[in-house]
């Protein structure tokens, strides 16, 4: 009885909404709501009548997970339809002590947390992501900019707006699969080094350094930024993509610690996704909790004003912001794209499990980006002189020549 009470509330439920769907319960019953389709949804388990009858984004995107429900259909299609189903609310408050979000950004809970996301496989990433396995935001001149051309002008973009010189000494906090210290050693002539608390992008970073002959200008180290010594400070510092685990609670220390790392007139790159506005903590309808269930483990989002405010309470002058909300959407959409089109490996390597992970986690954070519920900025800082000078070009002219 409650069964059928629920699968009525369901149909009616979609009908309401007039969506495009076509419903299959696990018993073979099917429900044609409209005359032409884009997305079928199909119920394997009763209990996941719960979660379309009163759904949030995360619920629907569990259910997928864990295969309670079953979508065909193009990925954006599904997207929106889950959009529409839920109303769309995606803004969430901010939430926690700081005492909670401290130990979640502990040294220990962090490298286990990181490498839940970035050991899972080598190979599965170099699936979908471009040629130097770059997985950040890329920077599109054009719209038809493939993915590869992409990515090598962000890492360019990155070099050029940190004014990087032969010589000089560069770290790059999260340094992934080692694109970034790469490109600013082959192309910028710095003596470049590395972090990560991923002990398979370490080792692939390892072995593209010694195949590319880089040994001694290139260094590469198992690290948490915390700990990273203090005894010669660098000229330039990157962070892209590595913000996000930092924590709320952690950003005066994380940028003090830059700040001690970096020689008076040094330059920092933060690079890393923001809140949408000052009073969220992320995404809501479900939305965050998935992700640090499933995906990102311990990410914590703020918004681009309190990132400046905490460089600027540690000493460094932001000098430049630049949003690049829409190149992510676009990034995003060819990692899902390539994904897809290597589903087959992909689940041979991850699982099926992981592969919906990431396939449903992509897709929703391309149509976020899209929709403005996130953004991502890149702020260049610097560390003034004694006498208060920033020896950087009066224009950004060096940035696009």
């Amino acid at each position: 009885m409650l069964q059928s009470q629920m699968i009525k509330l369901v149909e009616s439920r979609l009908r309401r909404h007039n969506l495009p769907v076509a419903l299959e319960l696990w018993n073979g019953q099917a429900f044609k709501l409209v005359d032409e389709p884009a997305v079928k949804v199909r119920i394997n388990r009763p209990n996941a009548l719960l979660h379309l009858a009163n759904p949030s984004l995360g619920k629907l995107a569990k259910s997928y997970v864990e295969r309670d429900i079953d979508l065909t259909g193009t990925t954006r299609d599904i997207i929106r339809l889950g959009e529409s189903l839920c109303d769309g609310v995606v803004c969430g408050d901010k939430k926690g002590s700081r005492f909670l979000s401290w130990w979640r950004h502990s040294k220990p809970a962090d490298r286990k947390n990181i490498s839940y996301h970035y050991d899972v496989s080598n190979d599965f990433y170099g699936l979908w992501l471009d040629a130097r396995r770059v997985y950040s935001c890329a920077y599109f001149r054009t719209p038809d900019d493939t993915l590869d051309v992409a990515q090598e002008q962000k890492l360019e973009h990155i070099c050029r707006k940190l004014h990087l010189k032969p010589g000089e000494r560069f770290l790059d906090i999260g340094c992934g699969w080692g694109g970034l210290i790469l490109w600013a050693a082959e192309r910028h002539g710095v003596r470049a080094a590395g972090i990560t608390l991923s002990q398979n992008q370490y080792e692939y970073v390892r072995q593209q350094i010694r195949a590319r002959g880089l040994d001694g200008q290139v260094e590469v180290h198992l690290m948490d930024y915390r700990d990273v010594p203090e005894t010669e400070p660098f000229d330039k510092i990157a962070s892209v993509g590595m913000f996000e685990h930092v924590g709320r609670a952690n950003l005066g220390k994380y940028f003090a610690k830059i700040q001690r790392l970096l020689k008076p007139g040094g330059l920092v790159m933060n690079h890393g996704i923001t809140a949408a506005s000052r009073a969220s903590g992320g995404l809501g309808s479900g939305i965050s909790e998935f992700i640090d269930e499933y995906v990102f483990p311990g990410g914590e989002l703020v918004h681009v004003s309190e990132v400046i405010d905490s460089l600027s309470a540690q000493g460094l002058e932001c000098w430049d912001a630049e949003c690049l909300r829409p190149h992510y959407a676009r990034t995003l959409w060819h990692w899902v794209e390539r994904l897809e089109a290597h589903a087959a490996e992909a689940k041979r390597l991850v699982g099926e499990e992981k592969f919906r992970i990431w396939q449903i986690y992509m897709a929703g954070s391309a149509h976020a980006f899209e929709r403005g519920w996130m953004s991502l900025f890149q702020i260049l800082a610097g560390k003034p002189l004694a006498d208060g000078r920033l020896p950087y070009p009066l224009t950004r002219e060096h940035v696009y020549a």
